[in-house]
């Protein structure tokens, strides 16, 4: 799923009582975020939306984007094959084999990585930028022309059941993995995009080619690049090298069907012999990040699990109850309904105490407004980290990588305090009361 914003400054506001006074919000000066005025976005012909911004305080670039091919495209008796593709891609293309491109990257000190997720194949590059060509070659070959060689497969096949031994031994992915099978009943966002043992044994290089052959295409893909270079340079540069990609018979994902709600608590506890710690996941399917809802959803989410040390939930589950190792609450709206969760590592003989507690948390947040200090120093938060997030050239290229991705517009940025400071203290009751049931949760428990 897609995950929101996780730069959180750690102030506890019992430290300073003068904080639960009305005071104003933190001022930003528009001049620091990226808006309209710097911004250049261009869609190319065949598709692929460009956006750059310069920054000539770096010697250096970032090239970020992503392809939509994600694991929504998987069979279902092929689950991770999107992401087995992905990670294949740089393993040789028709000009360069896989030794080859590593050696070109590296021998410039440059550096490119895949990722795949639910809804796309997202991508990050850096390097210098007299490098730019580089990296757009690199890019370019990997995303058109992969060959997946047979020994490469087998190699990468081993690595991802690797992998799926070790997720199996994970207490904490593990009753992740089984909450998102108890809120979406009969819904692709129950599958892990890394899939399974039987499912990645049955993937074959030809499922690879044909997965590539059929997903991969220049429509839907957004490219952003930020750093010491003009704009529409970095545009002309990216047209000269993907410009002509064109594949008439993409394919694209099919449309999410809607969640059915629980109806009633649903409780699964999934055994792992030799664990000294149970972890916890309960919750339920939240707002999507194009919801009106979102954004009140993310400060009570704040307010919830997350702020100063990690809420009410870690306050009261953690540093009150002395229960938990960990205790938070995450909000992962993307694209679809991604689960709004509160999670805690605990002594297996705590497991029962501790959901009880959390219950009651989730009952007081639906049932009680929250103060005005709590959603002033929320609303502070927010507004204060934003700068923070785009010290650097790849944060601002994920910056602007979402407001491709959920359509804000360019001025988002420079809008967002005014859109933080609107949010109430009704708001935030609403949306916690229309999305969480504390009487209709999943819950999952993976532990001894």
């Amino acid at each position: 799923m897609n995950k929101s914003m996780k730069h959180n400054l750690k102030i506890n506001p019992r430290l300073n009582n003068q904080r639960h006074q009305k005071k104003s919000l933190p001022p930003i000066s528009n001049y620091t975020l990226p808006g309209e005025e710097d911004i250049t976005r261009v869609e190319l012909p065949n598709g692929i939306v460009v956006l750059a911004r310069p920054n000539f305080n770096s010697v250096s670039l970032v090239v970020s984007g992503y392809v939509p091919v994600g694991g929504l495209l998987d069979p279902i008796e092929k689950l991770g094959l999107a992401n087995f593709t992905s990670i294949a891609l740089m393993r040789g293309t028709r000009q360069h084999s896989f030794q080859a491109l590593y050696d070109l990257l590296e021998s410039n000190g440059a550096s490119l990585g895949f990722d795949c997720a639910t809804h796309s194949t997202s991508f990050g590059g850096k390097a210098l930028s007299e490098d730019l060509e580089l990296l757009l070659t690199v890019i370019s070959e990997t995303l058109r022309y992969p060959i997946f060689p047979k020994e490469h497969i087998e190699r990468l096949r081993a690595q991802l059941l690797t992998g799926l031994a070790m997720r199996a031994q994970d207490t904490t992915q593990v009753a992740s993995l089984t909450l998102d099978q108890l809120i979406y009943t009969n819904h692709p966002y129950r599958n892990p995009e890394d899939g399974y043992v039987e499912t990645i044994q049955a993937i074959t290089q030809e499922d690879l080619i044909a997965c590539h052959r059929q997903a991969y295409g220049p429509q839907g893909s957004v490219i952003v690049i930020v750093g010491a270079i003009d704009p529409q340079k970095a545009i002309d540069k990216v047209a000269e090298f993907l410009g002509d990609w064109n594949n008439p018979d993409q394919l694209f994902e099919p449309e999410l069907p809607p969640i059915t709600p629980l109806t009633k608590t649903n409780t699964k506890k999934v055994e792992i012999a030799g664990k000294s710690q149970a972890d916890i996941y309960m919750g339920i399917a939240g707002p999507s990040r194009f919801s009106p809802d979102y954004m009140a959803a993310a400060l009570g989410n704040n307010i919830l699990g997350q702020f100063g040390m990690m809420g009410r939930i870690g306050e009261a589950v953690r540093e009150q109850a002395g229960l938990a190792y960990y205790a938070h609450s995450n909000l992962s709206g993307g694209l679809g309904p991604g689960p709004w969760s509160v999670s805690a590592g605990v002594d297996p003989s705590n497991v029962d105490q501790a959901i009880d507690l959390i219950t009651q948390e989730i009952k007081r947040f639906v049932e009680t407004k929250v103060s005005p200090e709590e959603l002033s120093d929320s609303q502070a938060n927010f507004i204060g980290r934003l700068p923070l997030s785009m010290e650097s050239n790849a944060g601002v290229a994920s910056a602007l990588i979402n407001l491709e991705r959920y359509k804000l517009g360019l001025d988002y940025y420079q809008n967002f305090p005014s859109i933080i400071e609107a949010i109430t203290i009704d708001d935030v009751k609403e949306v916690a009361a229309r999305y969480f049931n504390p009487d209709c949760l999943g819950i999952a428990v993976a532990g001894p």
